[in-house]
């Protein structure tokens, strides 16, 4: 009598096409899950990172990328949805320093919910979110706290959690991770690192080379000793 056929598991991945997502799709692959990603047109100045995420979804065969339209940017509140100017060259990687403009109000915890609908509807139980809390900019929802609670309000809040069919469990590989740590995960998983895209104030479509995000990258490559392969306007 032949075994049964194992089912692939499901899992959502947040995914905007930047270094951190890209290394969580690869982790959660390499995990053996078919993975659906979620990315959002969420009133960002910019659409270079969209465009890279679905290449990259593209690229690393993915079961479903959906992109989602949200209108944040009738909030505003931050300098990546409002006419607020970018900073630029004034690296924060200090969790413990103040929160900066480029923090976008309530944003995983917007994303997450929407992750955890997507999942509810698939009979996924997963999550993936490339979240780290050690070369950050001090965003709140990057912090462990934060996604334990949403983990408590996602399986009390939902039928999939109350019946207790598929609890949900959100994953942050990265939390405790360095930036070089990451990016030596990730080419230890095949990641192509050219094709993404970290960027808060892209010009023509390249890397600024100054924006806290950018910044963080660069020193991420430095210190694991390599060179970034993304394009940039300039590099600091």
């Amino acid at each position: 009598m032949m075994a049964a056929e194992q089912t692939i598991p499901k899992a959502v991945i947040l995914f905007s096409g930047g270094l951190d997502s890209t290394t969580v799709l690869a982790i959660a692959q390499e995990q053996g899950y078919s993975c659906h990603c979620l990315s959002f047109r969420y009133g960002q100045k910019q659409t270079v990172e969209l465009e890279k995420a679905s290449r990259m979804a593209e690229k690393a065969g993915v079961t479903r990328h959906l992109i989602l339209n949200l209108d944040l940017d009738r909030i505003g509140g931050s300098a990546l949805t409002d006419s607020i100017e970018v900073p630029k060259d004034q690296l924060q990687d200090n969790p413990d320093a103040d929160i900066p403009v480029t923090y976008v109000p309530a944003r995983n915890t917007i994303f997450l919910s929407h992750a955890v609908a997507w999942a509810e509807v698939l009979g996924a139980s997963d999550i993936f979110i490339g979240v780290n809390a050690v070369d950050y900019s001090g965003y709140p929802d990057c912090r462990p706290e934060f996604l334990e609670a949403f983990s408590t309000m996602a399986n009390i809040g939902t039928r999939a959690g109350v019946e207790g069919k598929a609890p949900f469990t959100i994953h942050a590989p990265l939390l405790s991770m360095s930036k070089s740590e990451i990016i030596s995960k990730g080419l230890s998983l095949g990641v192509d690192y050219a094709g993404t895209h970290s960027c808060y104030d892209p010009v023509e479509g390249k890397a600024c080379g100054r924006c806290d995000a950018c910044l963080l990258r660069l020193k991420g490559f430095a210190e694991a000793g390599l060179t970034d392969p993304a394009p940039y306007i300039t590099k600091a």
